[in-house]
């Protein structure tokens, strides 16, 4: 999916690619509504939650 990256917050992933979410619920990030989510970037998210960045990323760039 065009124009997502590593340094977008996860709020702006949401607001512009509605698409995402599941991928990120899948991927065990629950609380997508969370203010956390609005402050921290993605690359962030994935750190907090132990995912691989590169391998979300190549999930969301699939759809």
């Amino acid at each position: 999916m065009a124009n997502v990256t590593k340094d977008m917050t996860i709020g702006e992933i949401l607001r512009t690619n509605p698409d995402v979410a599941p991928v990120l619920m899948n991927a065990g990030m629950h609380c997508l509504g969370c203010p956390s989510a609005q402050g921290e970037s993605l690359e962030e998210a994935a750190m907090v939650h132990g995912i691989n960045i590169d391998d979300l990323m190549k999930q969301i760039e699939a759809l």
